[in-house]
């Protein structure tokens, strides 16, 4: 018993110790940059939401925010350079809805969506925009459903296989008998310029990547896959409104630090990211291009993120979908 006693002290005060350090590290930090990988190439909204963030960021915490792309595979790559980075509050990362897709999708990926990555915070959430070029025969997505059971060449472009806008697609396709071909693209910067250029008949993307084009008269929206009219597109209608009930896919926008940060870190973080989120100038650029500020805690964004791996994962399953 004796021993047992002094076990227990001893493992008692080692981990006494071990929070001491951590704490003291924590109030440490950052003392040197911060490396903030955008998980798709410079362009798309995932790289804008980045650099958006980290300078505000990178003022608060007296650092530098550097950003790093790291495109490819929807966005598996870079998060997979999250993963496997050191986990002591210098690599972060900036994923997006793909992020809730690729577990159902992407076989043998070197991490585990859920075990070895942590979300620090969800930045905030957006409709996805099905649109054409101006100058296309699609006037309304009724349009573009009619074109599909005529046989006639639909084909529509996603920011790449696996995408949110690829499953949603697909899935819609499953749902109404339809059949459109997929192009997919390294990114929403790739994906509209073919798109304004007229190279694709049809994109979908998010509204923060899209709007801007419908904004300058190049692109028109045929319908949003929010349950809700997109207050930033008020007079597009809803996917659900357009003949199919129910249908709903948000686009969404998160930060991820690896699995073992320390959590005084994640909770500075966190605190930093919520503070930037609710300055207005950011918030107006985010809003500017159709992004619904969400942030909150880290345990919402978990809750949120790992609720959307399961709701596609059984989509995935159900319609037998596969990435190209």
């Amino acid at each position: 018993m004796k021993i047992l006693r002094q076990t227990r002290r001893v493992v008692c005060a080692g981990l006494v110790m071990l929070g001491l350090v951590s704490a003291v590290y924590a109030q440490s930090w950052p003392s040197k940059p911060i490396r903030l990988i955008a998980v798709f190439p410079p362009g798309g909204s995932v790289d804008q939401v980045a650099r958006i963030l980290a300078v505000p960021l990178g003022q608060q915490l007296g650092q530098n925010i550097i950003v790093e792309n790291k495109g490819g595979a929807s966005g598996s790559i870079g998060t997979a350079a999250v993963a496997a980075a050191a986990p002591d509050g210098y690599t972060f990362g900036v994923v997006f809805d793909t992020h809730g897709v690729n577990p159902s999708l992407i076989p043998n990926m070197p991490f585990d969506s859920k075990k070895d990555i942590y979300p620090v915070v969800l930045i905030g959430t957006s409709a996805m925009v099905l649109a054409t070029h101006v100058g296309s025969e699609y006037k309304t997505f009724a349009d573009v459903v009619a074109a599909a059971k005529a046989k006639k060449n639909v084909s529509y472009g996603t920011i790449g296989s696996g995408s949110l806008g690829h499953l949603a697609m697909s899935l819609l396709g499953k749902n109404g008998g339809l059949e459109w071909p997929h192009v997919p693209y390294k990114g929403g910067g790739p994906l509209m310029s073919d798109a304004v250029a007229g190279h694709v008949p049809l994109s979908i993307g998010s509204v923060f990547v899209t709007k801007p084009h419908i904004d300058s008269k190049r692109m028109r929206p045929l319908a949003v896959t929010s349950p809700k009219r997109s207050p930033d597109l008020p007079d597009v209608p809803t996917v659900a409104e357009s003949g199919f009930p129910g249908f709903e896919a948000p686009a969404w926008w998160a930060v991820i630090a690896p699995a073992k940060t320390p959590p005084e870190i994640l909770k500075r973080l966190n605190e930093e990211l919520n503070k930037a989120l609710k300055a207005p100038d950011i918030a107006k650029k985010l809003d500017a291009q159709g992004i619904d500020v969400v942030g909150g805690a880290p345990e919402a964004a978990k809750l949120f993120i790992e609720k959307q791996m399961d709701i596609w994962a059984k989509v995935v399953k159900e319609n037998n979908i596969k990435a190209e």
